[in-house]
């Protein structure tokens, strides 16, 4: 399995944009991030890290003026942490090997997709079009994107 880490290279290329979120737990305006109204196939990946997080399958449109998810590709490239910031009680997602600030869950997801919803931030993202995940490492992946397969 491919190994992901926080990449300091990758840091460093950050917009500022980019850097207050995933580095400083910032949050984009709602409404402007790149990959809000995207509804092209493939994977959303840590800008940073690399790591798998959430395919186009997955997404959907919740009106909170951010992209949103039903889930992650896998729960091991995730962290949910408490987050008691700015008088609210949230949980907070984080990339697991990344360590950058996504977003947040929350439980008024559609219910007939297990009831969560990934609100995350564009700029934490990098999107790879589903032509491109097989070259890109991710292949392993494309079932999810297109296949049947919708375990995890």
């Amino acid at each position: 399995m491919k190994q992901y880490k926080k990449d300091p290279e990758a840091v460093a290329r950050l917009n500022p944009e980019q850097f207050r979120v995933t580095q400083q737990n910032g949050t984009e305006p709602p409404g402007s991030g790149e990959y809000l109204h995207n509804e092209e196939p493939g994977i959303y990946v840590d800008i940073v890290s690399g790591e798998p997080l959430f395919t186009s399958r997955d997404k959907f449109d919740s009106g909170c003026g951010w992209p949103s998810f039903s889930r992650p590709v896998d729960d091991g490239f995730i962290n949910e942490l408490r987050d008691a910031s700015h008088g609210m009680i949230r949980i907070e997602v984080r990339s697991a090997h990344g360590d950058s600030h996504l977003g947040h869950v929350f439980p008024d997801g559609p219910q007939d997709r297990g009831g969560l919803r990934y609100c995350i931030n564009s700029a934490a993202l990098r999107f790879i079009p589903l032509a491109q995940m097989e070259a890109e490492g991710y292949g392993e992946y494309i079932s999810r994107v297109v296949g049947d397969d919708h375990g995890g």
